[in-house]
């Protein structure tokens, strides 16, 4: 859909010279983020670098009733950022100062297009770093955490994005300005804003909670003969009251791919790896250190291997980090899911999810935030091979169903988007999810922001529950080309 030209016109009076991208060979950069297999090209891309930018972009949409995504680096993996058609993204690229620091308060302010790991790099000097840490922290931006609730691999100990935020500036989808902070009386709207996935507004500025970084840091790699023994371990570790700053586990395909990728350096023969990292005081640190030993070697562990310095910790951690992109070695494709189960659950989903991947005639590679139950399953594919994209996602919904079949979740940390939408009620009742969209309507009565996320509609899932039936969009008549 074209808009007209002297809407155009306006986007380009609000957000100054080179602020807007309407060239349709330029706009096809924007039509995905990380969920590359869903595809929509927006009708114009703008480029705000302030607040007032930003919330004058909304405001024309809010007047022409235009549906806005916003936008950060595009690594988001649920089809959070996807486009909409007659719609215009948002994109906050622009927006990547740190506009300060307050060593003494522990905190930063940055605005959202600053990457994760820059937030830390500020900071680490003071002694301080930033504890939520996606495996994409390198490009991912604080908008996009903020906006998906991300975790990372030291959340089991320190907790997600929502434990650091400790304010935002918001423009609500109506353009209107606002500031949201820990403490303010009434509801949580602070808390309820993270995770919220662009559905009730777009932050600006961001207030994050830095921390000291520890006296002691210790990381300790293992090999298991099976990921039963592993997931025994993590249990074990957990249920002597020791809690590292992380647990993650591959199995022996993901570390097949991080060996081929980085060379990693990961015990030859094992079919699953823990990396524990424990952090604290040291004299804490080396007696949970000594009892993590204990319980892995309890459970046929073997390579075991303690990092003596930071440059054998950060090899450790290389081959976790780079799983993701390392399955390119082995796959030309694959297929992102996020799923959560409880701890106890975890060698029967892997079962099954090893059972699901002989069903389905494909490779599914494990990697995963073990000590809360946090599962990325990845499904390996080929794009080339007629009908191997549908069953690789038929496959990815059906390890989400073993989640939720352990009594689990529908995701840890990459969100709902658009790729999770059509399985919300098979988690949440019709009147969670009234409720939950009531609250939406609250902020977005038009359903202008990030429309099609999070709830599912009857464009995305055929029939669904009552409310969504008359959803403002469906009503335009505009969800037909989203």
């Amino acid at each position: 859909m074209t808009l007209a030209p002297d809407l155009v016109r306006r986007f380009e009076d609000a957000l100054g010279p080179g602020g807007v991208i309407k060239e349709p060979e330029q706009l096809r950069v924007y039509d995905c983020d990380g969920l590359t297999g869903r595809r929509v090209v927006p009708s114009l891309v703008v480029l705000p670098e302030t607040t007032e930018q930003v919330s004058a972009a909304v405001r024309l949409c809010n007047e022409a009733a235009i549906p806005f995504v916003a936008r950060g680096a595009g690594t988001g993996l649920s089809g959070g950022a996807l486009p909409v058609a007659e719609g215009i993204v948002i994109s906050l690229a622009r927006m990547s100062r740190i506009l300060s620091v307050d060593s003494d308060r522990g905190r930063v302010v940055v605005q959202p297009g600053v990457a994760n790991l820059d937030v830390t790099r500020a900071v680490a000097g003071d002694g301080f770093y930033y504890a939520p840490d996606p495996s994409s922290q390198q490009v991912c931006t604080i908008g996009g955490n903020v906006a998906e609730n991300s975790g990372g691999a030291h959340c089991l100990k320190y907790g997600f994005t929502v434990n650091h935020v400790l304010a935002a500036t918001v423009v609500l989808p109506d353009g209107e300005v606002v500031r949201l902070a820990l403490g303010d009386p009434g509801p949580d709207l602070l808390g309820l804003f993270v995770g919220s996935e662009g559905t009730l507004g777009i932050a600006t500025e961001l207030t994050l909670r830095v921390l000291r970084r520890p006296e002691a840091v210790r990381t300790l790699l293992a090999g298991f003969p099976s990921a039963d023994a592993a997931g025994a371990a993590v249990s074990g570790t957990i249920a002597a009251g020791i809690m590292p700053a992380a647990i993650e586990m591959m199995d022996r395909l993901t570390i097949d791919a991080a060996e081929s990728a980085v060379g990693a350096g990961y015990p030859p023969g094992a079919e699953a790896v823990l990396i524990v990292e424990l952090d604290g005081v040291t004299a804490q640190v080396e007696q949970d250190l000594a009892a993590v030993e204990e319980i892995c070697r309890g459970n046929g562990a073997f390579g075991l291997h303690i990092a003596a310095d930071d440059a054998e910790r950060a090899a450790v951690w290389r081959g976790r980090k780079s799983a993701f992109a390392a399955m390119g070695r082995i796959s030309p494709d694959y297929y992102v899911q996020d799923g959560v189960v409880p701890r106890t659950k975890l060698p029967e989903v892997l079962r099954r999810i090893a059972a699901l991947s002989s069903e389905y005639g494909l490779r599914v590679g494990n990697v995963f935030h073990a000590g809360d139950g946090n599962l990325h399953p990845l499904v390996l594919y080929d794009g080339r091979v007629e009908g191997e994209p549908e069953r690789a996602e038929e496959l990815a919904s059906a390890i989400l169903e073993a989640c939720l079949d352990a009594g689990g979740s529908l995701t840890g940390e990459h969100g709902v988007g658009s790729d999770k939408a059509c399985s919300m009620p098979l988690m949440f009742g019709e009147a969670d999810l009234e409720t939950m969209h009531r609250v939406r309507r609250a902020f977005d009565p038009g359903g202008l922001s990030n429309p099609g996320k999070a709830f599912p509609t009857p464009r995305l899932c055929g029939e669904v529950p009552g409310p969504y039936r008359a959803h403002p969009l469906e009503k335009a008549g505009l969800a037909e080309r989203l």
